[in-house]
This record gives C-alpha cells, structure tokens and sequence, in this order.
C-alpha cells in the first residue's frame, strides 16, 4: 500500500513505537497508585514524556498534560478560555474539533478569512477583528490545502490586544516549529498520532496559564479534596493514564527528535512539490498548489469530471491511501469554494518516497484518462 494520508494518521510507524508500547504492558503499572516498582516505572515513564516534549515545545514538563487527541486539548482550552457567548476570532480554515466546540459555548465566531497562502491578506484580517475579542483560537497548518499560517505574527497581534491565543498544532507538531515561550500562547493542542508518530489515542496540550478540567476524578494526589487539583498536570488528568500510548508517544518524539522536524518537513515538502507538478499536467484537475515554502505535506485536488470520493475510491483500489470529502473542515472548503464535493486529499510522512509519488502519478493519469 501507497499510504498518502498522513494528515489523518501517521499509519506507519517507528519500530520503536511498537516496541516501547509492548514494553509498557510488560512493565508499567499506572504513575500515583503506589511505590512498588512498576507504578514507579510508570511514574518515571510520565515524567520522560513531558520532559522530552517540554523540550521541544517550549515549555515546562510539568505544563504539558496527556490527553487522549487534539480534539480532548482543545476542548480544554476553548472551556478554559472562552465565555459563553464570548467572541471568538478564527482563520478560515479551522476544523470541527475548534469550530463545534466554538458552537457549544454560543461563541460568536469571527473568521478572519483570506486567499490560500496570502499571509499579508490573512494577517491584516486578523489585525482588524482581534480588538475586544475574548480569544483567538487558529491552526497553525490547514489539514486540507497544508498552508503554514504566520501563527507567531497572529500571537504578536493577539499579546497587543490582550487576546489570549489557542493553537491547534495538529498538522504542525513535529514538523514545525512551536515554541511556547516565542508564541505566548495559553494553550497549545496537538495529536500524538500525525507528525508525532506516535499512536492513536494519545495528545498533548500544552498550557501557560489557568485550565479547567473537562472530567473530574481520581489523580493519585490530594485524595481527601473533593475538587481536582489546583496544579498542573493533575487538575486536567483524571483517571487512569494511557501507559502504553504515552510510552509509544515518548517513542514518537525521539524518533522525530533524531531526524529533525526540519529535515522531515523538507522530505514532506519535496515529494508535495513533486506531486503537484505531475498532477498540474493532467487536464481537468485543479491542484491547490504553489504554496511553496508556505505549504506543508499536504496537497488537495479535485476533478471537474469525477467526484473526489470516486477518485478516492479508485485510488483506493490500485493500492493508494488517500481521503476525499470535507476532512472535517467544512470552515476551510467554505473559504476556497471547495464545500460541494470536497477534495482528494494527499499527505505525506518520512516513511513516503519518491518511487510512491510517480506511482500515484500514473495511477491518477489512468483514473482520469478512463473517466
């Protein structure tokens, strides 16, 4: 299998992912529940976690808290940050996971909305609905057409006007960087399963100021209190730890440690690149492209002769990994006129090569030709 669909889930994964997730059931316990052996190697697993992502992220160990997606840490921060009814700024590109919990809290939602990859044109939006709004929350990566947004500008503008600032680093985690200590960011959410490569079921959310718990429960700490903790990271992680996947998770991170998010978004941005020339000669498919270095590892199409699912379904079938439709990002089809039908969307990962990509090619050339 070609597996061009990254975007969603990083499906191939380091050997040593496998290997410390299976060393977790064989030796950890859970971390709080006791001082034998292997709850304290649980314990010591937790700790190597949040220091190995603190070190990337920017921020201290004990300010990233496990949760179990991206989807978990933003709805921490949007109930942490936004009133209800509050006024919320968003780029046009956004995904259901920062748009419907928007829609929960009776947010008034303003889009600063812009042309693909026109940073000037985005940031002069921002610059204009951000004065006496109650929180920006913005994707650093559009999951569909892969645009960098100039998210440290936007936190610049969101520290002049006092606009607490959520990220959604889902798309950008691991390959890009995100520094809490530049951004100045309340919270910072990202998956472990994309550029993280580590396995479904685990996140990150990163905090620099006060967070509510979404659920409440057992911490291993302050037992006899009927509230959860004040302190982080226990006041946000109740309940029973995801031992395997943190250990996968902390596996991840030193696997994208020693390539380099830099070198991996290189690797990403070639074969994008590489792709959108093969495909901008095949007749009929509008290719939304020529990002350059403002486009990540993500690439969307669609034909005006065949709908993307049956693309997508045909790709599908001669061995090629992609997904078409909404993405879940109905804000960003909206935004480019894409909403009726979606798109075919390919993304990559450091696992992928070129041979892959010329394959794709003439798989696509064939679809086409025969539709």
């Amino acid at each position: 299998m070609i597996y061009l669909d990254s975007a969603a889930t990083s499906f191939r994964k380091p050997e040593s992912v496998r290997r410390a997730m299976d060393g977790a059931l064989a030796r950890l316990s859970s971390p709080g529940r006791g001082g034998y052996p292997a709850a304290m190697r649980a314990a010591d697993m937790c700790w190597l976690c949040r220091e190995s992502a603190g070190g990337m992220f920017g921020c201290e160990p004990m300010s990233v808290v496990f949760t179990s997606n991206a989807t978990h840490g933003l709805n921490i921060a949007i109930n942490s940050v936004v009133p209800r009814g509050g006024r919320v700024v968003v780029s046009g590109y956004e995904h259901n996971a920062v748009t419907r919990p928007l829609a929960a809290r009776s947010a008034i939602i303003s889009v600063a909305s812009a042309p693909l990859f026109d940073n000037a044109a985005i940031l002069e939006r921002f610059r204009r609905l951000l004065p006496g709004a109650d929180a920006c929350v913005c994707t650093h990566v559009s999951n569909v057409f892969g645009w960098i947004l100039p998210i440290y500008e936007i936190a610049g503008m969101c520290a002049d006007y006092g606009v607490p600032l959520v990220v959604d680093a889902s798309q950008s985690a691991g390959t890009l960087p995100v520094d809490m200590r530049s951004l100045g960011a309340r919270f910072a959410a990202m998956p472990g399963h994309k550029g993280l490569h580590g396995p479904q079921g685990t996140g990150l959310l990163l905090c620099s100021g006060e967070a509510e718990p979404l659920i409440c429960g057992g911490t291993g700490s302050m037992s006899a209190s009927p509230n959860m903790p004040d302190f982080l990271p226990d006041r946000l992680e109740a309940g029973t730890h995801n031992m395997p996947g943190i250990a996968g998770l902390k596996a991840g991170l030193d696997f994208v440690k020693r390539l380099t998010p830099e070198r991996i978004l290189r690797h990403e941005q070639r074969l994008r690149a590489r792709l959108e020339r093969e495909l901008n000669a095949m007749p009929g498919l509008e290719v939304f492209g020529g990002g350059g270095a403002a486009q990540a590892g993500v690439l969307s199409v669609r034909s005006s002769a065949l709908d993307s699912e049956v693309i997508a379904e045909r790709l599908g079938r001669r061995g090629v990994a992609v997904r078409a439709g909404l993405h879940c990002a109905p804000l960003a089809h909206e935004s480019e006129g894409t909403l009726r039908g979606g798109t075919v969307r390919f993304s990559f990962s450091p696992f992928n090569s070129e041979a892959e990509i010329m394959r794709t090619s003439q798989i696509m050339r064939d679809i086409l030709i025969k539709s």
